[in-house]
């Protein structure tokens, strides 16, 4: 036994060449990690499920569903799939405390509070919630399930901390289907949008920001704007290339003496790119790395955007569109709607639109790294206790990398430091795919224990 892990131990330091003090600690540090989000649990046994599935979930099994995380922990799969599939434990105060440790960990004034949909791609018709409908991450429709997560970013870093399920009107409304998933009574339809706004007035007073982003999808809706205006924030949001505006700076037509003067047409908002002149756009840095820098061209205007039909009063907002190629040579445009001030600086328009994409990142890294897709149950409770335990888990490998981070900057200049803290997460990817072999031996007699936490010894 100790050979096989002698044997991984070996081929770990070598791809990862990272210092072995680094891990020294990290099951002892995992324990104390998972401590405050089990406080609100009463039972012994889902305290201990909990440390098994988030073990589970960081370890380096292919899929990480309830039965691969209870073999590899040699563990009879029907307690763990009870637990998460249909005790009813609250999931609500485990995501209030991640929302309150990522603020107090990453929080900064100008932080941006970032809402995504995100869709998990799913068989049959049995599961919550689960339709054919638009999944964003596929690019087209398929079935599955689409949940909403509110993720934060910061000079520091980003993070998950926060998720709603979404149910169609058809779905809110069949009795039959929320009876056998156990949905609760209370939960009635409810939009995208709302369930974004309901994840922000319950966590987001944890998060220090400045601005709230979200895709097109989120910004296409002039009510959520509207929403977002009446709470007293600030925000920017992509909106679709087909959106109308009315350019506040364009000339007017020829006034011709009679009634009100003419205002200037409103337009789609691409073909209203395409006419602009070259000298309107201004270069912006936004990022200056190891790639090398990346330049995006910028134009802001003041416009005022069609709403959806029956609404009135439409707002002056700030328009900012950028331009840039990809590797290929392909220009791209990406076209969002603002609430700030006028004079707002291009350069700070440009590091929320960076903030904004960087939720795309936290889904990639907590499907990849820490099975937020690979669930297998099919209940309303079984989708959160899954997808809020993934969020922690990917919350513990950003902790970790950190922390790596800093003991990687004692050797390097400060203008070197953050692409070292950046580089060392893949290892931290790495080790913590043992914790699904070493966890649950953490609770045991100290003789097993010495065999495995050897391996982060220098």
């Amino acid at each position: 036994m100790e050979r096989r892990f002698e044997i991984r131990k070996r081929k770990i330091l070598q791809e990862g060449q990272i210092k072995p003090q680094v891990f020294n600690g990290m099951l002892k540090r995992l324990e104390q990690f998972a401590q405050p989000f089990i406080n609100s649990l009463r039972r012994r046994e889902q305290k201990e499920h909990v440390h098994t599935y988030i073990a589970g979930l960081l370890s380096d099994l292919k899929r990480k569903n309830v039965e691969s995380i209870a073999y590899r922990h040699d563990q009879d799969r029907r307690g763990l799939q009870r637990f998460i599939g249909s005790t009813p434990w609250d999931h609500r105060p485990l995501l209030q405390e991640l929302a309150r440790q990522v603020g107090s960990e990453l929080g900064q004034d100008d932080g941006v509070i970032v809402f995504d949909p995100s869709g998990h791609k799913k068989c049959g018709n049995d599961s919550v919630g689960v339709q054919r409908q638009w999944l964003g991450r596929l690019g087209k429709v398929d079935n599955g399930q689409v949940g909403i997560y509110m993720g934060y970013a910061s000079g520091k870093e980003h993070a998950l901390v926060d998720t709603r399920l979404y149910l169609s009107k058809q779905w809110a409304k069949d009795k039959t289907r929320r009876k056998k998933c156990g949905v609760p009574k209370n939960i009635r339809y409810q939009t995208r949008h709302d369930l974004a706004l309901d994840m922000l007035k319950n966590n987001g007073k944890y998060l220090p920001h400045g601005w709230i982003a979200g895709d097109d999808e989120m910004g296409r809706s002039s009510r959520f704007r509207r929403d977002l205006r009446a709470l007293g924030e600030q925000y920017l949001l992509a909106v679709p290339s087909n959106s109308g505006i009315r350019d506040l700076d364009a000339p007017r037509p020829v006034y011709g003496g009679r009634g009100q003067p003419p205002k200037p047409p409103f337009r789609r908002v691409d073909r209203w790119c395409d006419s602009l002149p070259d000298d309107a756009w201004a270069k912006v840095d936004v990022r200056d790395g190891e790639k090398g820098p990346l330049v995006l061209d910028v134009v802001k205007r003041r416009v005022v955007a069609r709403t959806e039909r029956g609404w009135h009063n439409p707002t002056q907002e700030l328009l900012i569109v950028t331009r840039s190629a990809d590797q290929s040579g392909k220009i791209r445009y990406d076209y969002y709607l603002s609430n700030a001030h006028p004079d707002t600086s291009l350069d700070e328009l440009a590091r929320v639109v960076k903030a904004a994409h960087r939720v795309e990142d936290d889904l990639k890294r907590a499907k990849s790294e820490a099975g937020l897709s690979d669930y297998e149950v099919r209940t309303w409770p079984g989708w959160y206790h899954h997808q809020t335990l993934s969020l922690i888990a990917t919350w513990f490998l950003i902790l970790e990398a950190r922390r790596g981070g800093k003991i990687y900057a004692s050797d390097y200049s400060s203008g070197g430091s953050r692409s070292v803290g950046f580089a060392f997460a893949s290892g931290v990817r790495r080790q913590t795919s043992w914790l699904g072999d070493t966890f649950y031996t953490a609770q045991k007699p100290a003789k097993r224990v010495g065999s495995f936490s050897s391996l982060y010894a220098s």
